[in-house]
């Protein structure tokens, strides 16, 4: 069973937009390859990047660590809330002990354990801060795009990466509402990739709950049929139903 006529613009890897014109092939649903799971990574304070270690389009672990800032600064930072840490500390075993001999009261020890409390919290946003120096991978992913160069100094909010996620990819196509009916999760779909040459057989897995009232079109998800190696997203082909 066919579809009726809808046409796709296949934009970008977030949306893939209404028809807006009449497909020559009147059977056919323009689709688009999407990753899983994407993200734009950004730098998470003020400083000068060190050496970037990954490459265009190169497979990383979660985890793993892309560029690291110069945080000498920051690093001192945490070595002097660690040594404010000690002395308060010291402060209070020696107020507790001046207690237990009653040359101290109830005030003075428990203002030593609000000072070591204040030291405590310097620490952790020290530390805290000082983590910002390492840029990681927050899952399993390939570079999509390197935004920055070593050694460039950036701001806050400065975008460094690109990443998709490295593994299956599912397939993001919008279909005229009229056919909502025919296109429910479950449905097997066969979809034609243009850069390959090839077809796969897929699956409708989601449905939009919202139906786009100005185009008259629903957008829908679908997941292919076993592993694909050659396929990245990007690449976009046709879809039928079968």
């Amino acid at each position: 069973m066919l579809l009726s006529t809808a046409m796709l613009s296949c934009a970008h890897a977030d949306s893939v937009p209404a028809a807006t014109a009449v497909a020559k092939d009147p059977g056919t649903i323009r689709v688009l390859l999407v990753a899983l799971r994407e993200t734009t990574l950004s730098s998470q304070m003020n400083g000068m990047l060190g050496d970037i270690r990954v490459t265009l389009g190169q497979r990383v672990a979660k985890d793993a660590v892309l560029a690291q800032m110069d945080c000498r600064e920051l690093n001192a930072r945490v070595d002097i809330a660690e040594a404010e840490l000690k002395t308060a500390r010291q402060a209070l075993d020696a107020k507790r002990n001046l207690q237990k001999l009653d040359a101290a009261g109830d005030i003075e020890v428990a203002m030593a354990t609000a000072e070591v409390e204040k030291a405590q919290g310097a620490l952790t946003l020290a530390t805290t801060q000082s983590s910002y120096c390492r840029i990681a991978a927050p899952f399993a992913a390939r570079i999509a795009r390197i935004n920055v160069k070593p050694y460039q100094a950036v701001a806050a909010g400065t975008p460094l990466f690109d990443l998709v996620s490295d593994g299956p990819l599912k397939v993001r196509l919008n279909a005229p509402s009229t056919f909502l009916g025919k296109l429910q999760p479950g449905a097997a779909l066969d979809i034609s990739i243009h850069e390959t040459g090839r077809s796969y057989p897929a699956k409708i897995s989601a449905v939009s709950a919202r139906i786009d009232a100005v185009a008259q079109t629903v957008e829908l998800e679908a997941r292919l049929d076993g592993e694909h190696p050659e396929l990245i997203a990007g690449m976009s082909g046709i879809a039928r139903l079968k």
